[in-house]
């Protein structure tokens, strides 16, 4: 399936659920079904996009989220959801939810929404939505960005490590409010 991408927007081609947990006059966040194989290469697309920039910013061409494809996504057992703007996916958070214990395992922005604090509704609509008693996400240490992002949201460092690939990471942690 070939996508043309237009004025930077990555218009919306598959189904959407049809749950929506946001929404203003432009913009929604709405659950992604990475299991249809559009939708899956929609957010192929958007994290090839985004994972581009951040390999450039944290130094390196070997970036383990660029090597994801489209059929590990559609396979995912994770929960994807899309931050739409103007009837086009602006930037899409991945959950995965084990006994209360809430991961945050990607976070991406289209570039061409870059700057416009979509990252952080993401981040505050799972915080709100989800029920847990412990969020944690992990970035590249020098990932400054979303390392001052998630410290706005009350997400404190626990641990450092470098994994084999040899980008030193760190993990966040915050705790239910409820």
């Amino acid at each position: 399936m070939l996508l043309i991408v237009t004025n930077g927007c990555l218009p919306i081609i598959g189904p959407l659920e049809s749950n929506v947990k946001y929404e203003s006059r432009s913009s929604m966040i709405t659950t992604l079904d990475n299991s249809n194989e559009e939708v899956a290469n929609q957010i192929f697309t958007v994290f090839q996009r985004s994972y581009k920039i951040e390999a450039q910013l944290i130094g390196t061409l070997n970036f383990p989220p660029l090597l994801r494809s489209v059929k590990d996504i559609e396979n995912s057992k994770t929960q994807f959801y899309g931050f739409i703007e103007n009837e086009c996916i602006a930037a899409i958070i991945e959950i995965a939810i084990e006994e209360q214990h809430l991961d945050i395992n990607s976070l991406t922005v289209d570039p061409s929404y870059f700057r416009k604090g979509i990252a952080g509704k993401l981040i505050s609509f799972v915080l709100e939505a989800i029920e847990f008693s412990e969020a944690i996400v992990e970035t590249a240490v020098v990932n400054l960005p979303a390392i001052n992002l998630y410290k706005k949201h009350g997400f404190v460092e626990f641990k450092r490590w470098t994994p084999s690939h040899g980008i030193e990471k760190v993990a966040m942690s915050v705790e239910s409010a409820l």
